[in-house]
């Protein structure tokens, strides 16, 4: 992992939903390999949470979402358009084309208001899921 990764706010969350937390001494022990075994359907069910957070940080491209989650968690382009489309459809993102020096222009993803409450409420809803599967991590078998 990367210093920029570690210490970049604009990743807290995605770095948070992407960890491997140690339930005796609540400390983060990241693993890339093990972040990628976990099951495809707990990786897509968090997906939303983390394009919404990286939107709080500023208006990005699909093809930047993916890099800057693949940076995490491995993903392909596949899954990240369909999830745009339907959060665009739901109201929690706009968009907008802008020029690239690059070749064609890009469409850009801007999170809007309901996009930000949506965010929140996920992330309450993910801390409350760890928090709950930490204290059920805390028994031993008899």
């Amino acid at each position: 992992m990367t210093n920029f990764f570690k210490n970049s706010l604009q990743y807290k969350i995605l770095y948070d939903i992407m960890c491997i937390v140690d339930s005796s001494t609540t400390q983060y022990n990241y693993s890339i390999r093990e972040v990628n075994k976990v099951n495809p359907q707990q990786k897509k069910g968090n997906l939303d949470l983390c394009v919404l957070a990286l939107l709080c940080g500023s208006d990005m491209y699909g093809y930047e979402l993916v890099n800057r989650i693949s940076a995490a968690v491995e993903i392909s382009e596949g899954t990240i358009y369909p999830l745009l489309k339907r959060i665009k459809d739901d109201g929690y993102v706009t968009t907008y084309l802008k020029e690239s020096q690059e070749g064609p222009p890009r469409k850009y993803y801007s999170i809007t208001e309901e996009g930000i409450k949506r965010k929140n409420q996920l992330a309450s809803d993910w801390e409350h899921f760890v928090r709950g599967i930490n204290e059920i991590l805390k028994y031993k078998e008899a």
